[in-house]
């Protein structure tokens, strides 16, 4: 059986051209790249090198040998990376979320029933989710609306979140309409949440932070509304200055739907 390892002295005798080159390069004797050298002439069965006074160099066999060795030493890569990601694939579940939070409570779940497993989470649009689950990338996958495979996780119903004396205040119920036009602190990562209500606030300009301490930061010290969950209100930040107004739309009221393969890899 042909050695990787003197494989790999062959190929960087090809690039540098002398043994003792080669030698402080693996950290070996210039005699220890010699016999490497031999046994490969001798597995080959030909000989690969010119040898002249004080000179050794590759024939055209030997420049042939070099080029398969380069190929089994990337093959011979190939393979270890393949089996190491193969082998963290098995212990990695990977999510795909259309939202934050369900994806939060499944991560949650996750810790305590298979603390043993990495999880790889994303928050993505609907389309991105839905793919990924369709080509078998990910293992868990979550939508706001029914799909192949799937059952209803949660509801989550979305909020303005206002300072009291603000005019919003004013209405008995609010809709998308009522708060087109006026300008909105908004999170990161909302994933569908953003696109819904950029679509139906097309009026509307959006001060967007991904720095969660500055986006708290704007809510204490601004008027600008902003928006939040029930979920939200519960489970993470609140905001006790401020009122939060429940958006009367349909769409502002969604239940999200769960899928997973039957066993996790």
């Amino acid at each position: 059986m042909v050695d990787l390892y003197e494989l790999k002295q062959l190929a960087a005798f090809a690039e540098l051209g002398t043994l003792s080159r080669v030698a402080e390069k693996f950290h070996l004797s210039t005699p220890s790249v010699t016999r490497s050298m031999q046994h490969l002439e001798a597995y080959f069965g030909v000989p690969l090198f010119r040898r002249g006074k004080n000179r050794i160099e590759l024939n055209d066999t030997g420049r042939l040998a070099v080029s398969h060795a380069q190929k089994l030493l990337s093959a011979a890569e190939d393979a270890v990376r393949q089996v190491r990601a193969y082998d963290q694939r098995q212990r990695t579940i990977v999510v795909k979320s259309c939202a934050p939070a369900p994806l939060w409570e499944l991560l949650r779940r996750l810790s305590e029933t298979q603390p043993e497993k990495m999880v790889s989470s994303a928050i993505c649009q609907n389309r991105e989710v839905l793919s990924a689950w369709e080509d078998g990338s990910c293992d868990i996958a979550i939508l706001p609306f029914p799909f192949a495979g799937a059952e209803p996780c949660m509801e989550e119903q979305l909020y303005v979140c206002v300072p009291p004396d603000h005019e919003l205040t004013r209405k008995a119920e609010l809709r998308f309409a009522d708060i087109n036009g006026f300008n909105f602190l908004l999170r990161t990562e909302l994933g569908f949440w953003d696109t819904l209500c950029r679509e139906k606030m097309p009026s509307s300009k959006f001060l967007v932070q991904a720095d969660t301490a500055a986006f708290d930061e704007l809510v204490r010290s601004s008027s600008l509304p902003c928006f939040t969950t029930d979920y939200g209100q519960h489970h993470h930040a609140d905001y006790p200055q401020r009122v939060n107004l429940p958006l009367r739309d349909p769409e502002a009221r969604v239940t999200f739907y769960q899928a997973r393969r039957r066993a996790e890899r």
